[in-house]
């Protein structure tokens, strides 16, 4: 199955317009908990999602060979691991996800972020 994905096939719009998924796995690794992608906009090279996790929600070590992720971290609590580091990120955090850094994460209150992939690729189910 293809990651590509075709750019919008719109230039302006609501994210509330826009369909949200509950997500079973992300690079193949089975979420733990509720967690939702909302894909706000796939352009040419880049590709913007709102990512909602409910308090709890482990994200289980995983990798993206073909792409990097930029997140944004609204509003929560979430412990995240990339690579060897570990950090606590709370709204207003920014942090990298740089192309094949196994990273994970525990989200220690309800957190909604957005998050950019370069090139755009869809690593869910």
């Amino acid at each position: 199955m293809s990651r590509t994905m075709e750019p919008s096939d719109y230039l302006f719009t609501a994210s509330t317009a826009v369909e949200s998924f509950r997500v079973k796995s992300i690079e193949g690794a089975k979420e733990k908990g509720l967690v939702t992608i909302r894909p706000l906009m796939v352009g040419e090279k880049v590709l913007v999602l709102e990512l909602f996790e409910e308090k709890g929600v482990e994200v289980p070590p995983h990798r993206h060979d073909d792409h990097e992720s930029i997140v944004y971290l609204i509003r929560g609590r979430l412990k995240l691991r990339i690579g060897e580091q570990e950090f606590v990120a709370e709204s207003g955090c920014i942090w990298r996800h740089p192309a094949k850094v196994e990273h994970s994460s525990v989200a220690l209150e309800e957190s909604l972020m957005i998050e950019i992939k370069s090139p755009p690729r869809k690593t869910w189910k």
